[in-house]
């Protein structure tokens, strides 16, 4: 009863904290953090989470998922107006964002079709492959894309006549969009769904000998991973004000692998710890230790948490809690 309280009092504060932080924080602090950390570790958190569904409850780890997100990011950049340079324009971001989200369920399906005959390393392989060639063809093509330039000046909607690019509001809508993903990731995989989803995790002949089809919920699966990327892509691209084909190239798809296994890719709540693990070291790299080696840092601080907790911070959380229960326990 009394770990069941404090389990309840934990989540709580964990849910609460991040709406009270800019309470707390002075209002230079606040501006700062907002805009340099905490609201880029969302989004990014976001699309980690994308991945982090996939590997936890599917078993399966795909690197394209930072270019479904891009293919959100890149169907607002060419529908709204205001975009430079203009490809489609003159549609509202009510309506863009929305048909951004069914492009990137669409690629994810597609990436799901794609891959749903590999497992393991060649699902890795193939899912990058497919990733790359996207990436490939955005940097080519002019018309639609724009090429390497990309598109600028994608800069949001007015929310109650507030700009959605202000640190704050974005920090708001970010944190809530983030919320409902994560609540609904945990409530699907508890769904008739979710549950085979699991079974075809641990045993997919014995799933499909109960008369399910294994391939549909794989496909579907990405699917749903490719919604929630898409969601994290409209975000990103609205708080860099706009998409280039750098954006889904290896270094962002990488990037994301890193975010979900420094968190751990045993719970969706790893992929916002890792991300924001990531961020706040990308932030103070130069303070740390040197702007221009940021990937020898983050490596350092990815082999060290991989080699204390194989199964990242959100393990490492678990080991602790499981090394106070024993110690807490009355002798025989």
């Amino acid at each position: 009863m009394r770990s069941a309280a404090f389990r309840a009092i934990g989540a709580l504060l964990l849910v609460a904290a991040p709406f009270l932080l800019l309470v707390v924080l002075p209002q230079n602090q606040a501006l700062f953090w907002t805009a340099n950390v905490l609201g880029r570790a969302i989004v990014f958190g976001i699309i980690a989470l994308s991945l982090s569904f996939l590997a936890t409850y599917g078993g399966f780890i795909s690197l394209a998922q930072m270019m479904v997100a891009g293919s959100a990011g890149y169907a607002v950049a060419i529908l709204v107006d205001g975009a430079v340079p203009t490809i489609v324009g003159g549609v509202p971001y009510a309506l863009a964002m929305p048909i951004a989200l069914v492009v990137a369920t669409l690629m994810g399906l597609l990436v799901g079709a794609v891959a749903v005959r590999t497992r393991d390393i060649y699902l890795l392989m193939i899912t990058l492959a497919v990733a790359m060639g996207v990436f490939r063809f955005v940097e080519t093509n002019i018309a639609w894309f724009n090429g390497y330039e990309g598109i600028r000046n994608v800069v949001g909607p007015q929310l109650f006549g507030t700009d959605f690019r202000n640190p704050y509001v974005f920090y708001y809508v970010s944190l809530v969009v983030a919320a409902l993903l994560y609540g609904g990731v945990l409530y699907l995989v508890r769904t008739p769904f979710g549950l085979v989803l699991q079974g075809i995790r641990d045993n997919d002949r014995r799933v499909a000998a109960l008369g399910y089809s294994v391939k549909l919920h794989r496909i579907a699966a990405f699917g749903v991973a490719g919604f929630i990327a898409g969601a994290g892509g409209v975000l990103a691209t609205i708080y860099n004000i706009g998409i280039s084909p750098g954006t889904i190239g290896l270094g962002p798809t990488v990037n994301v692998l890193i975010m979900s296994v420094i968190g751990g890719l045993g719970h969706p709540a790893g992929a916002f710890i890792g991300s924001l693990i990531f961020t706040v070291f990308d932030t103070f790299a130069a303070n740390i230790y040197d702007r221009d080696r940021f990937n020898t840092l983050i490596g350092l601080v990815f082999l060290v948490i991989v080699l204390v907790s194989p199964d990242g911070m959100v393990g490492l959380g678990t080991r602790l809690r499981s090394l106070l229960g024993a110690r807490r326990a009355p002798q025989p």
